[in-house]
């Protein structure tokens, strides 16, 4: 199936394979949680939805009674924005050189990716999807000043040992808002030694920017990301002006362990 309609484009594969690659690279520099938690997939466009856990019964029968057995599941959404590029410009660049503005892909293969991190983070409760973030299952606690590097030392520390006690010993994942990850390249008083190489012997799965409130440590075992369509870009039409082209994904967060993420507040500055 031609799900990406680029068969009927006007131009050929020279085109879609620079398409491809601008929006993939645009995409990648955003998306986080592929970088730490496991990856499933891709598995295809035909993946709607995935089982979560065993099945069981809804509730205990009662002796003489029969029971139903169920799963639980979530669907896959999928992710999609439009964008357009300039047919004389593709004619340009083809016949006679001239520079390709890919910067419409780039941007919406960034949107893309946007709404990919605030899916896996902080889920969609309305629809049934869970987030890393937001779980009833996660530990917060409340932060000091981070302007301060023994703050922020002292609330990873702490998070990390809350881990360890709950058996999720890691590698652990230390995942902050811009303004957090920032502070931490802030020097020690009296030493040449960064906060953030401090902060990476103990979070050995990584230190990563990424747009969500606070900062949180996370075990990988909390889940993974299940895979239908990767990041892929096709064709709609044209209106003899334009080609109107679109990037796509479909994803979802398998959560396994809602217990092995730390969320930390740390104080407003």
């Amino acid at each position: 199936m031609d799900f990406l309609n680029r068969s009927h484009a006007p131009f050929g594969s020279d085109v879609w394979e620079r398409v491809d690659a601008a929006a993939a690279e645009a995409a990648r520099e955003l998306m986080t949680a592929r970088r730490f938690l496991e990856v499933g997939g891709p598995y295809g466009p035909g993946l709607t939805s995935i089982e979560l856990s065993n099945d069981d019964y809804c509730r205990q029968p009662e002796e003489g009674e029969a029971g139903a057995v169920m799963g639980r599941a979530v669907s896959v959404p999928m992710l999609r924005k439009t964008f357009k590029l300039s047919l004389r410009r593709i004619a340009a660049w083809q016949s006679n050189g001239q520079p390709l503005d890919l910067s419409p892909a780039e941007d919406a293969a960034e949107a893309v990716a946007r709404l990919e991190e605030q899916i896996v983070y902080y889920g969609r409760p309305e629809f049934g999807l869970p987030g890393l973030l937001e779980n009833s299952g996660a530990c917060r606690m409340d932060g000091g000043d981070w302007t301060k590097p023994d703050d922020a030392l002292e609330n990873v520390l702490a998070a990390v040992t809350r881990l360890d006690e709950a058996g999720f010993r890691g590698p652990h994942a230390l995942v902050l808002a811009p303004k957090y990850y920032n502070a931490l390249f802030r020097r020690y008083p009296d030493s040449e030694m960064l906060l953030i190489n401090h902060l990476r012997r103990l979070c050995t799965r990584g230190i990563f920017k990424a747009s969500i409130d606070g900062a949180a440590i996370i075990d990988p075992r909390v889940g993974s990301l299940e895979i239908g369509q990767d990041l892929m870009c096709g064709y709609v039409g044209t209106d003899g002006i334009h080609c109107e082209l679109f990037v796509n994904e479909s994803l979802v967060l398998r959560m396994q362990d809602e217990d092995a993420v730390c969320v930390i507040k740390p104080k407003s500055a």
